[in-house]
């Protein structure tokens, strides 16, 4: 009780920090906190929609687990990895994309990545407001107004406080959902399947693709969560626990999404979940969807707002160097944000949530290349080696516009195109495919190939100087911080 007392007063403190290196005397947490933290992050219903693709589409029940099952741990596997890069380098996620595309390149990815942080915010502010009025009264002005402002306040206290948040949170929603479950797999009755088996290649392909690529959008938050962790942290353990936390939530509700999809006529998460609460008692329902969603919209809201402010930092300070990386920015930065949210989610009516769900898919698209650039240049290019202090230079050794990097990008952006589905495009090459999404299989694999190609004749020692020099103030820096000199 003392600990956890303890931890809640240190998540109380607003933090201080925001693009800039975290100190080793700063580091703190452990490599299990990104279990629940992670398992939280993806325990929401949206992810349970994910599960919907395969049976709309015509596939069986059992053909749509073992789909999702395997894009689950498949896409999984390249957000793990990201998180590694948080303990070695004690930076946010994107900011090191600097080291790939340069200091102004990177913005490339980064505008896209605002897109996700933004669209998902308004999305789930605009769902959860309605669900509140309509349940519990009032106007969707006002509850969107009371989300949005608890949600700027979690964000403003920043990195402790959404990991306080996030790892208790699973004590009042998985029960719910727990029980949900149970009244699903007792109640539910899956539709036998047709002729064939209910089995089709293109109905596959796009429940595997659907939920490989949402695990792979989850890449552009890891190293936010885990730059506090010590350089000394295992990287298999911190690997291991934010694949563990973000596959368990998915596997669970996933699979859940296949089986209500199955058995219902019009698939509708909200609409399903109250239904199936309701098998329970009357009132069940409708109590369990506002546990399962209200709280968790709050929560990935405010992740979303602290990692747009992160990225919005970083685009700016990459063209104005001067710019002071200080609390009063960071604050700044959450506030414009979450205005911004606020005025979307009030501006967009519930009939274009369709075509807003194709916005937040396109700007998705954008960035599993991004992803794979950024992990072959980590493990496989410069092995984790990085000059930090580079990083903030606007004339260092990244360049401001770093050809390798902006090169694969584009290329895997311009390969995926072909494959894409959205409700206002469909790639030239879909019917080829039967129909399925696979713009995120190629848009991770072309690029991935095209810069470790491109990077062969990239000498990581050239780098060796400035990294070592790096290394010595940074930690110099540390030193003086403890009263201990430089080391």
């Amino acid at each position: 009780m003392e600990k956890t007392a303890k931890h809640a007063a240190v998540a109380l403190q607003p933090e201080t920090r925001s693009i800039d290196y975290v100190p080793q005397a700063e580091r703190h947490g452990k490599p299990w906190h990104q279990a629940p933290f992670w398992f939280t992050g993806q325990f929401v219903p949206t992810t349970m929609v994910v599960g919907f693709i395969g049976p709309v589409m015509g596939l069986s029940f059992l053909w749509s687990v073992v789909a999702t099952v395997l894009g689950v741990l498949f896409g999984t596997c390249f957000m793990a990895f990201h998180a590694n890069q948080g303990p070695t380098m004690g930076l946010p996620q994107m900011i090191q994309s600097r080291a790939q595309f340069g200091t102004r390149g990177a913005s490339l990815p980064m505008i896209a990545v605002i897109g996700v942080y933004l669209g998902f915010s308004s999305f789930g502010v605009l769902l959860g407001s309605q669900t509140l009025a309509a349940d519990l009264g009032w106007s969707t002005t006002g509850w969107s107004l009371v989300i949005v402002v608890l949600t700027t306040a979690l964000a403003i206290f920043g990195y402790d406080l959404l990991h306080l948040v996030l790892r208790w949170l699973p004590y009042l929603v998985v029960p719910v959902f727990a029980a949900l479950t149970v009244l699903a797999v007792v109640h539910l009755d899956p539709a036998p399947a047709a002729s064939g088996g209910g089995f089709s290649v293109s109905g596959w392909l796009a429940q595997f693709a659907a939920a490989t690529g949402y695990q792979l959008g989850y890449a552009v938050y890891v190293s936010d969560y885990s730059r506090y962790l010590p350089a000394t942290t295992s990287h298999r353990a911190v690997i291991g626990w934010t694949y563990l936390g973000a596959a368990a939530s998915a596997l669970w509700l996933m699979p859940l999404g296949n089986l209500i999809a199955s058995s219902v006529e019009a698939p509708d998460a909200l609409v399903n979940l109250q239904q199936v609460g309701d098998f329970w008692f009357d009132g069940f329902g409708q109590a369990a969807v506002l546990i399962v969603l209200i709280p968790g919209v709050i929560a990935i809201m405010g992740v979303n707002l602290y990692g747009a402010m992160l990225s919005s930092l970083s685009i700016v300070q990459g063209f104005k160097p001067d710019l002071g990386i200080s609390s009063r920015n960071r604050v700044l930065g959450i506030v414009a944000g979450a205005v911004l949210v606020f005025s979307v989610s009030e501006w967009l009516p519930a009939k274009y949530l369709g075509s807003f769900n194709d916005f937040v898919l396109v700007v998705t698209y954008l960035l599993v290349p991004w992803t794979a650039v950024n992990l072959v240049d980590y493990y496989f290019v410069r092995r984790g080696h990085y000059a930090v202090t580079e990083i903030f230079s606007r004339d260092g050794i990244y360049g401001r516009w770093a050809w390798r990097g902006l090169s694969a990008y584009l290329l895997g952006v311009a390969a995926l195109a072909p494959f894409a589905s959205t409700g206002f495009y469909k790639g030239p090459l879909l019917d080829d495919v039967g129909g399925a999404d696979l713009a995120f299989i190629v848009g991770l694999v072309v690029p991935a190939v095209a810069y470790f190609a491109i990077s062969r004749g990239f000498d990581p020692r050239t780098e060796a100087d400035a990294a070592a020099r790096s290394r010595y103030e940074l930690d110099g820096a540390t030193a003086v911080a403890r009263g201990s000199g430089a080391s």
